[in-house]
């Protein structure tokens, strides 16, 4: 199905009413004839493209003048072997339900990812994570089409160049990659992680199970983290940041409390919402928007933000956190503005322009 002229309000957790010019629900493969031919179209007027899964990751910054294909791809299909579940599963569903699913059918491994907004397609770009578990841990392979050619691709897990909240589908070399589908890994014999942050209090128990930890992740994450359905937030608005040791030795020699975690090539990683936290950002307002409170983190859409509001709100504790730490955060929020995306630093000129 086409639209034109199409509010995006509902297809980003922000709730930002902006609009693009064409929007496209991508629910099935046999439209991609139909979508192949619409962006000739597109591309022959020269207007951007934004593919869109959920908007649990966007923030429009104004009209978008281009084309949005909605994945809206549907199915899951589970192979069971001796060892293994072979999840094959399309890139429009929900990530939660898909977690929720597998737990209620006794299929662990995805239970420290409960929770997070999103549908299955973004995962591997962003290699999504939580409590010591990432995508890419049970990442067996990503399809995706070319919309340049409609040729359909494989990758396996090692060729999706997994790192921290990223993966090749973010490189400039697969803007024209459409995810359709993944396949996930999840061995029967697989050891559970709930040493990592608040989840260390199920440690207690002789044996700690899936069931448990995903119970556990729910609660915590909805606890600290906001409703988009009822405040507008993207979730984790800053990546973590990682800076080698002696900076992170440097810190705690002033602030010894300050989170911190080991990584395996040597640096540190440090809590970005800690060091919101500790320049007393948390519930700072600006215009619609506000630090969250319960979890600094998060940006929030409290009264009616605009972009605008979000975007210099996100500048003010970039600066702050800089100039208090001398650490640079990295947005994990994608910034879109009428041409497609863009970064911090380019919407706060323009906002201010």
């Amino acid at each position: 199905m086409i639209e034109t002229n199409s509010s995006l309000k509902a297809f980003n957790t922000f709730s930002i009413d902006a609009r693009t010019k064409t929007l496209f629900h991508f629910k099935d493969l046999k439209q991609l004839p139909e979508l192949l031919a619409l962006l000739k179209t597109v591309r022959a007027e020269k207007r951007p493209v934004l593919i869109l899964g959920a908007g649990s990751n966007i923030l429009f910054c104004e009209d978008f003048s281009g084309l949005v294909i909605k994945v809206e791809l549907s199915g899951v299909e589970i192979i069971e072997s001796q060892d293994n579940y072979l999840l094959q599963v399309a890139a429009g569903e929900n990530w939660h339900q898909l977690v929720t699913d597998c737990i209620e059918k006794g299929i662990d491994g995805l239970e420290n990812l409960a929770l997070i907004p999103g549908v299955v397609g973004a995962a591997p770009v962003q290699n999504i994570g939580a409590y010591g578990t990432e995508f890419k841990d049970f990442c067996q392979a990503v399809e995706y089409v070319d919309l340049n050619t409609g040729e359909f691709f494989n990758l396996n897990a090692p060729q999706c160049l997994f790192a921290y909240r990223d993966s090749i589908f973010k490189s400039k070399g697969m803007q024209n990659a459409l995810i359709t589908k993944v396949t996930l890994k999840l061995p029967k014999k697989r050891q559970t992680h709930s040493r990592y942050g608040l989840l260390q209090k199920l440690d207690a128990a002789e044996k700690v199970t899936a069931k448990q930890i995903y119970h556990s992740v729910c609660q915590i994450r909805s606890e600290k983290l906001p409703d988009p359905d009822l405040l507008g937030n993207a979730g984790s608005f800053f990546k973590n940041p990682v800076v080698n040791k002696q900076q992170a030795d440097d810190l705690l020699d002033l602030y010894p409390d300050m989170p911190n975690y080991p990584q395996a090539d040597g640096n540190i990683k440090l809590a970005a919402g800690w060091l919101i936290e500790q320049a007393n950002l948390k519930g700072k307002k600006l215009g619609g928007a506000a630090v969250h409170q319960q979890q600094a983190l998060v940006l929030i859409n409290q009264k009616n933000a605009t972009a605008a509001d979000i975007i210099q709100l996100a500048e003010l504790v970039r600066a702050t956190v800089e100039d208090k730490f001398n650490v640079s955060l990295e947005h994990e929020v994608r910034f879109i503005d009428s041409k497609g995306e863009t970064n911090l630093k380019q919407v706060i000129k323009h906002v201010r322009a």
